[in-house]
């Protein structure tokens, strides 16, 4: 260890300084770097970051395989090794990269579980309407399928980004970039409704004047609470799917690329950096895809 540390020293200064890394995922770098490490330890205690090579790496990656990582896993920590090894080199402490060759194990893409239009209506009828925390939720789970937005923006969302005359609400998504988004007309009756008739009845909290979704005592909503009144009201609905507020955000995705909506269109509004990750949602189901090339391509029309 004591061949590593002061490398590791100067890579956590430049992920913290140059690559302006919050303190979680520096952690999760370094982290994956002490894995690596530990297994040399025990296999090749001499092996510090000059003389390592492919073969070291290659065991390595064996090892994680047989321990039982996932391949998602496996492929994080080789990620967050050549992030090491790149380091080296800008620093011109090493001149060659033994990463340079090491291949990430192939990652199937988990498809994430999606509720039909039926389903959602049917959890949407399921809000008792009569209890206060009715409208309430109401307003979230309209807000949550007509914006696709992931949990924490809900929870975050302020009253001074709500722009319903021009038909858009301002999200702060991760690395708190903004975005417009569109929202529908039955979100914003929804919302309007909550905050006329019922949060503007509350006692609310000094930090919360701004924010929309409030809890009884005028605090502002926490990610598990309202992980559980989607669980409750999925439970009443008699949906056996595990359900979070993220299916919301692949239901609403998933239900515009069925539609014929523009992946780019789809990820400047799920704020995705990268359009791979929006293509997770093309997995339309056989049957779909079938009756439109049934229905629309020309050389099967009769």
């Amino acid at each position: 260890m004591s061949k590593w540390k002061i490398y590791i020293k100067g890579y956590k200064s430049f992920l913290q300084l140059e690559k302006s890394l919050s303190q979680n995922s520096v952690e999760a770098y370094l982290n994956d770097l002490n894995k690596l490490i530990q297994f040399l330890e025990i296999k090749t205690p001499n092996v510090g970051p000059k003389d390592l090579n492919l073969n070291h790496l290659k065991n390595f990656v064996q090892w994680i395989n047989e321990i039982g990582l996932s391949a998602r896993s496996q492929a994080r920590i080789i990620s967050g090794i050549k992030g090491f090894y790149k380091y080296l080199l800008i620093e011109n402490i090493i001149t060659k990269d033994p990463t340079a060759m090491l291949e990430s194990p192939r990652i199937g893409r988990k498809l994430p579980d999606t509720l039909s239009v039926e389903e959602i209506d049917s959890i949407m009828s399921n809000i008792d309407m009569s209890k206060p925390e009715g409208p309430r939720n109401k307003a979230i789970l309209e807000t949550l399928y007509s914006c696709g937005l992931r949990v924490s923006e809900l929870i975050d969302l302020k009253i001074s980004n709500l722009y319903f005359e021009s038909g858009f609400i301002k999200v702060t998504g991760k690395g708190n970039k903004e975005r417009l988004v569109p929202v529908g007309s039955v979100a914003i009756k929804f919302i309007r409704q909550y905050i006329e008739h019922i949060r503007n009845h509350l006692e609310i909290k000094k930090d919360c004047s701004d924010i929309i979704f409030l809890n009884r005592r005028g605090g502002k909503l926490s990610r598990v609470m309202v992980y559980l009144i989607i669980k409750d009201l999925a439970e009443k609905s008699g949906i056996r799917k595990k359900i979070s507020p993220h299916t919301f955000r692949h239901s609403f995705a998933t239900h515009l690329v069925e539609g014929g909506a523009d992946l780019r269109a789809v990820q400047e509004m799920l704020g995705h950096e990268s359009i791979t990750t929006t293509e997770i949602y093309t997995h339309l189901d056989r049957e779909y895809l079938r009756e439109t090339i049934l229905s629309y391509h020309p050389r099967v029309k009769k």
